[in-house]
């Protein structure tokens, strides 16, 4: 009789490839330990089936991905791509349970808050299967994004939460969400942490987009210490729906981009959803100053982070990864689900006034940064915990 516990894995989006990729490298190494005891393992191995859903589906935000971040194939690739929220979480969800009633797994895992989290955590929870969440708890408490209705969903279907701060933890006790007979909720860390120190020192070694974008004419090679980088870029990121899909919202943010842009470079990978955009309401000539590029790899991402003077992003991980390297970031929304980085100061809410991101941004090159950075986001070891939960429960 063979001794394994078998999870399902559901991902569909650049982030969760990165944060699965991680406890994937968790469960490899728990697999390597059962497998080198001279005793009879106390607990299972784990067989991991990897389903992507393929809601993203460009190259460059997908196949490439798994290839960097030394992420097995997927067992499964269910090429939903694009279509509304009803027709995207649908085909999903139809494509989801086929996989679970075949595979029978003990658990499915899902990440993050977008379509592919939601529809995993429905078709698993409908065929009673339990639902272990990563980066459980986060809240905007603006309930017209997308994401926040997947991470509402989600978290109360889920019966492992694996949260990523402390924060968390108390937002999810504030719905009534605790730890118990039958829910487990958990501050493991954040999965991300573990990502950023494991891929940053591969982008060190491998990535040359500094080189490629000819931006490092005003830096120093001689530097000696790599935490002294600081290239005369800003780099910035635009994807999501709520700014994308509102022409004004979307106008408005490319113009503060492009007066920034007048004094010092700003450098924009175009997500595959912002380009299509631009293209639909015709907002090429609000970019005139920016240096528009196509999507890039996590080490390249990684590399044009860490050395930026600052980050304009509307993403959560952005957020944080600008945290991680000490980098000056604002935020182009209302609000965020990582408070933790506006209280410790690194990261300001701008919103979408052109007056006030380029305000902002100035008075940034007048001051000084923040003296102190919390360490609020563990210690780059959540992975393992979450495995070891996984088999505690489940093994």
């Amino acid at each position: 009789m063979g001794r394994s516990m078998k999870i399902v894995t559901i991902i569909g989006a650049r982030p969760q490839f990165i944060k699965a990729a991680a406890v994937n490298r968790a469960v490899q190494r728990w697999n390597k330990r059962c497998s080198s005891s001279h005793r009879r393992p106390l607990r299972k191995r784990i067989e991991e089936t990897l389903v992507h859903t393929g809601q993203h589906y460009d190259y460059l935000m997908d196949k490439v991905f798994f290839k960097e971040l030394e992420l097995p194939k997927p067992d499964y690739h269910l090429g939903v791509g694009s279509g509304s929220h009803a027709i995207q979480t649908g085909m999903m969800l139809e494509g989801i349970e086929a996989v679970l009633q075949k595979e029978k797994p003990r658990v499915a895992l899902v990440y993050g808050d977008t379509n592919s989290t939601l529809a995993g955590a429905l078709a698993a929870a409908k065929l009673n299967i339990p639902v272990a969440h990563v980066e459980a708890g986060l809240r905007s408490y603006n309930r017209n994004m997308p994401e926040e209705i997947n991470r509402l969903l989600t978290d109360h279907l889920s019966t492992l939460l694996f949260c990523p701060t402390r924060q968390a933890v108390r937002n999810l006790a504030k719905e009534g969400i605790k730890g118990g007979v039958t829910r487990l909720v958990k501050n493991v860390g954040d999965v991300m942490y573990d990502s950023v120190l494991y891929y940053s020192e591969l982008a060190n070694k491998n990535s040359t987009i500094l080189k490629d974008l000819d931006l490092l004419a005003s830096f120093n090679l001689s530097t000696p210490n790599s935490e002294l980088r600081t290239l005369n870029y800003y780099l910035a990121t635009l994807h999501r729906a709520e700014n994308t899909d509102n022409p004004k919202r979307l106008k408005s943010i490319l113009k503060a981009l492009n007066e920034t842009g007048k004094n010092t470079p700003v450098i924009l990978p175009l997500h595959p959803r912002t380009k299509k955009m631009m293209d639909t309401y015709h907002l090429l000539l609000e970019a005139k100053w920016i240096k528009i590029i196509a999507p890039v790899s996590y080490l390249d991402m990684l590399t044009l982070e860490k050395n930026a003077k600052a980050i304009l992003t509307d993403s959560g991980g952005v957020q944080k990864e600008a945290y991680w390297f000490k980098v000056p970031c604002f935020t182009l929304r209302e609000e965020t689900e990582w408070v933790e980085t506006v209280k410790s100061g690194w990261n300001v809410l701008v919103g979408l006034d052109v007056t006030r991101i380029v305000e902002e941004v100035g008075r940034r090159e007048n001051r000084d940064p923040p003296k102190r950075r919390w360490a609020m986001f563990g210690d780059g070891r959540a992975s393992g915990r979450i495995v070891q939960m996984l088999v505690r429960q489940f093994g």
